[in-house]
């Protein structure tokens, strides 16, 4: 029996169950669906374009409640993955009773939603599954290090409204801005709740660099970002989020986009992916204050896999446009102490065993301050673009990748950065660092050559990869920040394309 009083926490569901959602049974759901009067239920789950999809069910009896919830559905999977051939494409989903949430956005407040995975026709996980990858390369983690691998997003996006050309935001001056000259604010702390109340566990919102007015239009760039959970609940987490964040601007009518990059000379938008590895309850990122060794063979794992990462993290050509030096965007393979022009950013992790409580409050009493747990490493090449489950899956086998080079204390040495590395103090400095892919094309490249790591002890399918590099090479990229450069209406042409990617 949990001894918790979940009344004090935002998701309704454990409040009501009095229990955490990770130990939801069928019976937890059945009792909801009684008590809440709820009439629908919804599958939910990512397709290959990394948009939720949705399966609606209409309750008219306890058997057929029963029925679905143990036996799932059939879908047509060629409709949902593109790797999946007609000629054997039926898939099963089934609900995973843990991220069950009511619809904040049913008119009758009587619908309940879950999220599905993939089954395949003899009742396995369906291998080439985004999700089932995820929860594979956590496995193969957890057996190779013995630690568990968490993680959490920073989730960016731009509010577009009708420029009122009253309180107007500064240009690219919009981080931490406040109402009224940010004017989008309330709209993002609404979606916050209801990201709240269906399960997300989020550390703060607030307002981004990015702001700017064009052709009588607002855009405000905000960002919402999480707390560290395990990598497969983070997964779960965004795509939920995503899905609020745009069903209630279209609610409200607003128009909002994840899209990396929406016009040029000003702040894209990415999804930085922050991850901190975890034995026995305890931050295995630190130790006696300082970054561990631990730690930084999970760098040396990711400044190793970086090329390839971006085949995960930045999936359509305009994910390239943000990749460019002096945009607050990684372009070489480096790791630095909060140092936002590297690829991997040491954040800081209140190491310095000061109570800055006390010193703020007088009347607070001095107390010696474990901190530990909050110390993460931040990867800076996402963007929302991604397959969220496939990029954590890419992560985590990098992090997992470095335990098992001999030489990644070595690696991570030689991949330090302590200065901007686009400044021109020290262009001779860092010139030699390996760069990131500057295309689809480029990034599919990568992945082929590097592609034996990630199926390693089965994480990645063969057919995953062969989809994935498939996918990167149709965009036929190679030279299209070259061919683009001073061709505003083709950039334009190209935003408009993939404005409403992932």
């Amino acid at each position: 029996m949990e001894n918790l009083n979940y009344q004090r926490y935002a998701n309704k569901l454990e409040a009501l169950l009095q229990k955490s959602a990770k130990n939801f049974t069928k019976d937890d759901i059945i009792k909801l669906v009684n008590n809440l009067g709820i009439r629908m239920i919804n599958f939910m789950y990512p397709g290959g374009d990394n948009r939720l999809k949705t399966l609606n069910f209409v309750l008219h009896s306890p058997d057929y409640l029963d029925t679905i919830l143990t036996s799932g559905e059939r879908v047509d999977g060629s409709s949902i993955f593109s790797f999946i051939q007609a000629a054997s494409s039926d898939l099963y989903v089934m609900p995973r009773f843990s991220t069950a949430f009511l619809d904040p956005f049913a008119e009758n407040n009587d619908t309940l939603c879950m999220l599905c995975s993939f089954f395949d026709r003899d009742g396995q996980p369906l291998a080439s599954a985004p999700e089932y990858t995820l929860k594979k390369s956590m496995q193969a983690f957890r057996d190779k290090t013995g630690m568990e691998y968490h993680a959490m997003a920073e989730l960016e996006y731009y509010v577009v409204t009708q420029d009122d050309e009253v309180f107007a935001s500064t240009d690219q001056k919009g981080y931490h801005e406040s109402a009224p000259f940010a004017k989008t604010n309330n709209f993002r702390t609404r979606c916050m709740k209801a990201i709240a109340d269906c399960g997300g566990h989020i550390k703060y919102g607030h307002s981004e660099v990015g702001a700017f007015t064009e052709n009588n239009l607002c855009h405000e760039q905000n960002e919402i970002e999480f707390l560290p959970v395990l990598a497969d609940k983070c997964a779960e987490e965004i795509l939920i989020a995503k899905w609020i964040i745009r069903n209630m601007a279209y609610l409200e009518g607003l128009d909002v986009t994840f899209a990396p990059k929406i016009t040029v000379g000003k702040a894209g938008s990415g999804m930085h992916i922050h991850m901190r590895i975890m034995k026995d309850g305890h931050n295995r990122m630190l130790e006696n204050g300082v970054l561990s060794d631990d730690a930084r063979r999970a760098i040396a794992g990711m400044m190793t896999l970086a090329p390839s990462i971006t085949a995960f993290g930045n999936k359509i050509p305009t994910s390239y446009f943000r990749l460019v030096p002096h945009q607050e965007a990684p372009t070489s393979v480096c790791w630095g102490m909060s140092n936002r022009s590297v690829l991997v950013r040491v954040p800081l992790g209140w190491t310095s065993g000061e109570d800055m409580c006390h010193k703020a409050n007088a009347l607070e009493p001095l107390v010696k301050r474990d901190y530990t747990d909050k110390q993460t490493v931040e990867m800076r090449s996402p963007d929302a673009s991604a397959d969220v489950y496939q990029l954590l899956a890419g992560l985590c086998v990098a992090c997992r990748y470095g335990f098992e080079l001999p030489n990644a204390l070595e690696i991570t040495q030689q991949t330090f950065a302590d200065g901007d590395i686009n400044g021109p103090e020290n262009a001779k400095r860092y010139a030699n660092l390996v760069q990131l892919p500057d295309s689809c094309a480029s990034s599919a490249d990568s992945l082929e050559s590097q592609r034996q790591i990630y199926e390693e002890y089965g994480v990645f399918s063969s057919e995953m990869i062969d989809g994935i590099i498939s996918e990167l090479r149709s965009y036929d990229d190679r030279t299209l920040r070259v061919d683009i450069e001073h061709k505003d209406d083709l950039v334009s042409r190209l935003v408009k394309k993939y404005y409403y990617c992932g």
